[in-house]
């Protein structure tokens, strides 16, 4: 393989596209490497893959860094990024990226009920939500796996744009819960590839 810049990220599919918008602009050295966001409905399975992917990349770039959180792992990833000196986001799951720790904590201190969607969910939702846990198939479930929750809460990132803020009501309908729609931008997602990626990026 030959190399196409000096940094590769392994990045969740959930934040590879906005990810990898971030690069281009900033102009940074960094091909984006994604593994598929369906990874995240068996958490357990995430270390493993990253690991493998990091050693096919290594041979063709300077560094080689994670783009999750700890995503579910429970520390499995952590102990891999440990073992093979990889640096990874911070935080416990992308909603912290984008809205910030303490935000994302006062949400569930708030109403702890709270189900919450980023752009790439509400775009994903049909597929990623619904036919994955089999409520398109079978709509009776939906109590049983989303009874107890109070709202949906859309960190969106792109708040103004008119078919997604369609598709953020239309799962928080099929939810049967209200929509609370909290404007985060890439900003927080940026500052954090950002740290990783390195201080000689520009």
């Amino acid at each position: 393989m030959s190399r196409r810049a000096d940094i590769a990220v392994i990045a969740c599919g959930a934040i590879a596209q906005p990810a990898a918008a971030i690069v281009a602009r900033r102009g940074w050295p960094v091909d984006v490497h994604p593994l598929p966001p369906l990874l995240h409905n068996q958490p357990q399975l995430i270390a493993g893959e990253v690991r493998a992917l990091a050693a096919r990349l290594r041979p063709a770039y300077e560094r080689v860094v994670v783009g999750y959180a700890d995503c579910g792992t429970y520390g499995a990833l952590d102990a891999v990024c440990a073992d093979e000196g990889l640096e990874r986001l911070p935080g416990l799951h992308c909603y912290d990226l984008y809205a910030g720790p303490s935000r994302v904590e006062r949400l569930f201190a708030d109403q702890p009920g709270t189900y919450l969607l980023t752009d790439f969910l509400v775009r994903s939702f049909a597929r990623t939500v619904l036919q994955e846990l089999g409520l398109d198939r079978h709509p009776d479930l939906r109590d049983t796996y989303f009874g107890h929750y109070t709202r949906a809460v859309w960190l969106a990132q792109h708040p103004d744009d008119p078919e997604l803020r369609a598709l953020a009501h239309q799962a928080a309908t099929q939810l049967g819960l209200p929509l609370t729609v909290l404007a985060t931008g890439d900003s927080g997602l940026e500052r954090a590839l950002a740290d990783v990626v390195g201080p000689d990026s520009p």
